[in-house]
């Protein structure tokens, strides 16, 4: 099977690492990896913030939850009913992706770019897991502090996270949805 094929049919989103960094040729396999991600009119509205310390890790968790405690509980994600859960599955890297706010094509291209690691971490042997939720960290009342710690540039915001690393759990692939592709013509 092609490889890129293979690499798209056997990743899986794992939740739970190992804690062993990875090395600084694995992090730019993977960087590199993301910048060449397409985006429209090339205008690569993206940042890149790899984060391996584990007490700014914590702290961001800390302000998912308060901000998932806040809500009512029926709009609350399941997994927060397990005090000791971990946003970020306790992964020794965590990339944030920030875009430029002022460009509506930014969500979209910033996707491109975190499927493009998610893919170069599974060609590399990797675990990785895409993250929406570290979200609620950046709308709190510290969401400035944690711009300025993840050296957010200016007119970015959060757009989504990866969690990579050495993965201890595995699992099935996701039964496939049916009629949800349609042919016309």
């Amino acid at each position: 099977m092609n490889p890129v094929l293979s690499a798209i049919a056997d990743r899986r989103s794992n939740r739970a690492y190992k804690p062993v960094p990875l090395s600084d040729e694995t992090l730019n396999a993977l960087l590199q990896a993301a910048v060449q991600a397409p985006s429209a009119v090339n205008r690569q509205p993206w940042h890149f913030t790899v984060v391996r310390d584990q007490a700014l890790l914590k702290e961001l968790n800390a302000a998912v939850w308060e901000a998932m405690m806040a809500r009512d509980p029926e709009k609350r994600s399941a997994r927060f009913q397990d005090p000791n859960f971990d946003v970020f599955y306790g992964a020794p890297c965590v990339i944030f992706i920030s875009g430029d706010q002022k460009n509506s094509w930014t969500p979209i291209d910033c996707g491109i770019a975190v499927e493009n690691i998610a893919l170069a971490a599974q060609a590399l042997g990797l675990g990785s897991v895409i993250l929406g939720m570290p979200r609620d960290a950046f709308k709190g009342p510290k969401g400035d502090n944690f711009r300025k710690a993840l050296a957010f540039p200016e007119g970015f915001d959060f757009q989504i996270a990866i969690a990579v690393g050495e993965a201890t759990d595995t699992k099935e692939a996701h039964p496939i949805k049916e009629n949800k592709i349609s042919f016309v013509g």
